[in-house]
């Protein structure tokens, strides 16, 4: 059987996307998710992004996503602005996360991706503790903000995040057992009240050159510890995202997506 996809990215942040809402297609076991993702042999992507029709009457479609070792998550902030591209108008989608919105915006694509939470066993945590500033510390990094934004994050604020070394102390911070569904690792600078430099060790992805969900949980989370204004631009290595949050309600991501390219794979080969 062969699959039609389309390749899209969001600053580099790559996926493979797979429309079965009006195309019967199967459901991937996670070893053939890795293999494609797999970037020598496959076609790779830093996540696989499933559309299917909704049960909800809030939400025009579903989308699953699922990260390069197959792991299902419950949200993607670049997966959600590439699929809002893709389908072309403005929708109400429902996610594992909850139902977010997206529409076009001057920035690209504009995305509603709910309210964050902070309560520590809605991020989830192992333990009580105060998600604000949390006691435990990883080698040079220490006391991180926690926040769930459809995904947990944790987010360190540092004077210099390029010198941080997130590609050994993520695993290990990702892996910790006081996060029980593993943790997405955000180190952050504050260059000023409207700006912020980011780089994001994903969950089950490793580095990745941009991340929405964590550009939105490291907002919040500079916003709540007064660092920044409710307005502001986030600097990943594959470029810039606007995030908007009031300080109660849903946040806002804008930023751009893009078509790769089209084309079909045998499920066999990946099986």
């Amino acid at each position: 059987m062969r699959i039609p996809f389309v390749k899209m990215h969001g600053l580099g942040n790559d996926f493979v996307i797979l429309d079965s809402r009006e195309r019967d297609l199967p459901t991937l076991p996670a070893e053939a998710i890795a293999a494609l993702a797999d970037r020598r042999t496959g076609i790779g992507c830093d996540q696989l992004v499933r559309l299917e029709t909704s049960g909800s009457a809030a939400a025009d479609f579903r989308m699953r996503i699922f990260n390069a070792d197959g792991g299902e998550v419950g949200a993607c902030g670049n997966a959600s602005r590439a699929v809002a591209l893709l389908h072309g108008t403005p929708a109400r989608i429902e996610t594992d996360g909850g139902i977010i919105s997206v529409r076009p915006s001057d920035g690209g694509i504009a995305v509603d991706i709910g309210a964050p939470r902070f309560a520590w066993d809605a991020v989830p945590l192992a333990y009580a503790m105060d998600t604000l500033a949390m006691p435990v510390a990883w080698g040079n990094l220490e006391k991180p903000a926690a926040v769930n934004v459809g995904n947990p994050h944790a987010v360190f604020f540092v004077d210099r995040q390029e010198e941080i070394r997130l590609e050994d102390l993520g695993p290990e911070i990702e892996n910790d057992p006081l996060f029980p569904e593993r943790i997405n690792v955000n180190v952050a600078t504050v260059t000023d009240r409207a700006t912020i430099a980011l780089r994001v060790w994903e969950r089950g992805a490793g580095l990745t050159r941009a991340c929405g969900t964590g550009a939105c949980a490291t907002a919040v989370a500079a916003m709540r510890r007064r660092l920044v204004d409710h307005d502001v631009t986030v600097n990943l290595p594959g470029g810039a995202l606007r995030i908007e949050w009031a300080g109660d309600g849903q946040i806002t991501m804008s930023g751009p997506a893009q078509e790769s390219f089209r084309g079909e794979f045998a499920l066999q080969d990946y099986l």
